[in-house]
């Protein structure tokens, strides 16, 4: 019996675009999900390079009016990737249209449209979805599993890094520079990851952030003339004038948890040595938990209730079939994964739930992705206001 088909609409072409297009193509190949992934038509507003980009990754159509996506009688569901700003006005039209939504993170690029967003996916019937695509790594999936299972018993200790040094000076001015278009920098594009995976290992909400420092250390950034995709350098064409970088390149603070922990988060662009160093290390009563990105497969964990002659960390490999999350979905043991593999997990997760049936580990919908939102704003604040910022006060 042939299985229920899922016509996709995606908007957007560049980075994310890439991303997500592979995932729609990979997902029916590595999992048998319920329901099978068909795609259907690309949007973009580059014409001359979208049937190119079509051709390539297997869409059907492409249109270059996402309104005309979103009301599109075929299209079953609305993947959005492309820049902060953008969201809100694409994620709601096709929302009231009646499609489910999926929506690349941040949700939105600021707090009003990520509310805005949240309240149209209470009064739809559609099912809404987040790329925090992080969670679906084995390993940080794995991480909640042990943390629910009571391993770390008491949380007391939360310390997330999301560092980068991609953005020096050679750099031009990428819409990820631009306050009017990201909503922030290096806080919003990475802080934001690690917000949304603490909460998610942990099971807690942050309750009161304090101490937040923001910073921008190039000021300045040549001007692009053509086409940008995402936030790499790399054949991008510039001019001599300069235009102000309005966002932030460096962003740190501290928080507490709900259920009493202290924490401290960093994001940066500019640390020199870390090409994608995303991870946090959670310290509880029984045991702790390390993970790392550039080692995505491994998660490191401290047993404290063992014998202290023995005791020390152990690095566990989180890759074996029927131990591990989506791990006997992919390779043989030890045969690594990479960052596009978190997206087609997620992408199963998302034709899961759709299907009917619940996701491996829980998902990210525009509910949840509005709380961490909330957090990034309570952020900004403390660093606005130079005060601790209770998350009560958010709304």
């Amino acid at each position: 019996m042939p299985k229920k088909t899922l016509n996709i609409g995606l908007i957007g072409q560049a980075f994310m675009g890439r991303v997500h297009s592979n995932a729609w193509n990979q997902v029916g190949k590595f999992f048998d999900p319920p329901i099978a992934p068909v795609l259907h038509t690309i949007c973009a507003k580059h014409g001359k390079t979208l049937e190119a980009f079509a051709q390539r990754w297997g869409w059907q159509n492409v249109s270059e009016n996402w309104k005309d996506l979103c009301h599109n009688p075929e299209i079953d569901l609305v993947d959005v990737g492309t820049p902060n700003q953008l969201h809100m006005e694409m994620a709601i039209e096709a929302l009231e249209a009646g499609k489910h939504v999926a929506c690349e993170k941040p949700l939105a690029g600021s707090l009003d449209d990520a509310r805005k967003m949240a309240v149209a996916a209470r009064k739809s019937k559609a099912q809404t979805f987040v790329w925090y695509a992080y969670r679906r790594c084995p390993a940080v999936a794995f991480a909640h599993q042990l943390v629910k299972a009571g391993k770390l018993g008491e949380i007391r200790h939360v310390r997330a890094t999301y560092l980068q040094s991609w953005a020096d000076e050679s750099v031009p001015l990428t819409w990820r520079f631009d306050g009017k278009l990201a909503g922030s920098g290096a806080h919003g594009d990475l802080n934001a990851h690690i917000i949304d995976m603490t909460r998610f290992v942990t099971g807690e909400e942050i309750t009161e952030i304090s101490g937040a420092i923001a910073k921008t250390f190039v000021k300045q950034r040549n001007r692009l003339v053509g086409q940008v995709s995402g936030g790499i350098s790399s054949g991008l064409k510039k001019s001599k004038s300069k235009s102000r970088v309005t966002v932030d390149d460096a962003f740190l603070f501290l928080a507490r948890f709900s259920g009493g922990a202290v924490a401290s988060f960093e994001s940066a662009r500019q640390a020199t040595g870390n090409l994608n160093q995303n991870g946090f290390e959670i310290n509880g009563t029984k045991g702790a938990l390390r993970f790392d990105f550039e080692r995505l497969m491994e998660l490191d964990y401290f047993d404290a209730t063992g014998d202290r002659s023995t005791q020390g960390w152990s690095t566990i490999n989180c890759q074996h079939a029927g131990a591990h999350p989506y791990a006997e979905a992919w390779w043989p043991d030890a045969h690594a994964i990479g960052y596009e593999h978190t997206f087609t997990n997620m992408a199963y997760d998302i034709l899961r739930m759709l299907g009917k049936k619940s996701p491996i580990v829980p998902m990210p919908d525009f509910e949840d992705a509005y709380k961490t939102q909330r957090v990034l704003e309570a952020a900004s604040v403390s660093a606005k206001e130079k005060c601790a910022i209770k998350m009560t006060d958010i709304k």
